[in-house]
């Protein structure tokens, strides 16, 4: 119980020191963590709101773009913040209680607490002006969104140990991360794909977690195809892969 309460005062330390050094210490870090995806997710709804009609296969086109680009920007904002997490922390390695995996675990945290209190804001906002209801099932919209966190924290973690034995991956991650959005489930829902794409289309896992989200935002009369087990066992895997990955990388930064 108190290596729990250790490694929890650690993490908290390390999510207060990367406030600071990222956003000073004017005391609004954490407002800018929360106003960077606020402003990109209202951007996104304006420039949409603009080219398209109101309704999108029946859905209004608010809550649509709100539920896929706040998915998409939790996942592609804790795999962006962690490449480089260890290069900017090494210093502190030599304080004995801190260990690579601390500094992952405080950017993946900071990054999702700014994501889900973007996420609120945004959905109070657009509940404010009439575009959307009160979710419909809040254990789905929980449980797609930390599945959602799950999986960009486990994808972080191998594309940050990568990055620490191949330099070519801080400058391909990038890259990756625009790749993934056609077949990220942001922009465009399981149903309005026909069979077999549709089937072909769910072996990929980030869609079932946008997927959740937008279950529990919209209710069973819009149709979603999920599997949260699928979901879970992949960020599971990324994970167990991310960790043996990073093992030995505190060895090769220090030596290099």
């Amino acid at each position: 119980m108190m290596a729990l309460i250790r490694q929890k005062r650690i993490i908290s330390a390390l999510v207060l020191r990367e406030m600071t050094t990222r956003f000073g210490r004017e005391g609004l870090g954490f407002v800018w963590v929360v106003g960077e995806p606020l402003l990109f997710c209202f951007g996104v709804i304006l420039m949409w709101s603009l080219i398209k009609s109101e309704y999108e296969h029946g859905i209004r086109l608010a809550p649509f773009v709100m539920t896929g680009y706040m998915s998409l920007l939790l996942f592609r904002h804790q795999i962006s913040f962690a490449m480089g997490a260890l290069q900017a922390n090494i210093g502190l390695l030599y304080h004995r209680q801190l260990r690579i995996l601390h500094f992952y675990i405080a950017r993946g945290v900071l990054e999702f607490l700014g994501a889900t209190a973007a996420f609120v804001v945004v959905y109070v906002t657009l509940m404010a002006a009439g575009q959307l209801s009160p979710p419909q099932d809040w254990l789905l919209l929980l449980g797609g969104w930390l599945l959602l966190g799950w999986m960009g924290f486990g994808l972080a973690l191998v594309f940050a140990a990568l990055s620490l034995r191949f330099e070519l991956m801080e400058r391909l991650v990038p890259v990756l991360t625009y790749a993934l959005i056609p077949f990220s489930g942001a922009f465009a829902m399981t149903a309005w794909l026909p069979e077999p794409y549709r089937s072909a289309y769910l072996w990929i896992p980030l869609p079932h977690g946008v997927e959740m989200v937008r279950a529990g935002v919209f209710g069973e009369f819009v149709p979603t195809y999920y599997d949260p087990v699928y979901a879970l066992a992949w960020g599971s895997g990324f994970i167990v892969i991310g960790l043996l990955l990073m093992a030995g990388a505190k060895d090769r930064v220090l030596a290099e």
